[in-house]
């Protein structure tokens, strides 16, 4: 008996619908792509950008990159706690992120548009998940995507300000 208990998997009883946790965890699976993807392209932005705004934007992109880093931690633990496996390879992300990799290394503006872009699209794969979130009163859930709205949507506009005349 000991040994078919060590095999099975324990119950998780946490007041969602084994329905909701997977569906959430999807969603959850789509956001940590998109962080991901969103990670990746920041920091090669950093290790390639060059030309008269150099020093700024190398500072910022590595307090970004780095802020998204521990995000990603945060959202597979979410995951975990869930019940279900966090994606983690190049494989899954490309095929569950909504952000695309950027080819060649642009110049420095055109990489805070892409940043920008990347920030928000983040910010829409996280507010997407809301109404199911919310259907399945989620909070923690719910918390951990209005915590990571709040960065893409700040960092969004911080990026955006540097494109203005």
């Amino acid at each position: 008996m000991a040994n078919k208990n060590q095999n099975e998997r324990a119950a998780i009883d946490i007041g969602l619908s084994e329905d909701d946790r997977l569906k959430i965890s999807q969603g959850l699976s789509g956001l940590l792509a998109d962080s991901y993807t969103l990670y990746l392209m920041t920091h090669n932005f950093h290790w390639n950008v060059k030309g008269p705004m150099f020093n700024t934007l190398h500072v910022m992109f590595m307090q970004q990159y780095t802020e998204q880093w521990g995000a990603l931690d945060l959202i597979a633990e979410r995951i975990r706690a869930l019940g279900h496996p966090a994606p983690g390879t190049y494989k899954e992300f490309v095929q569950l992120a909504t952000i695309r990799e950027v080819e060649g290394v642009p110049k420095a503006l055109e990489m805070v548009r892409y940043l920008v872009d990347a920030q928000e699209a983040a910010a829409r794969t996280a507010r997407g998940l809301f109404p199911l979130v919310d259907a399945a009163n989620d909070q923690p859930t719910a918390d951990l995507l209005t915590q990571r709205l709040e960065v893409h949507e700040k960092t969004a506009w911080m990026l955006r300000s540097l494109l203005e005349e």
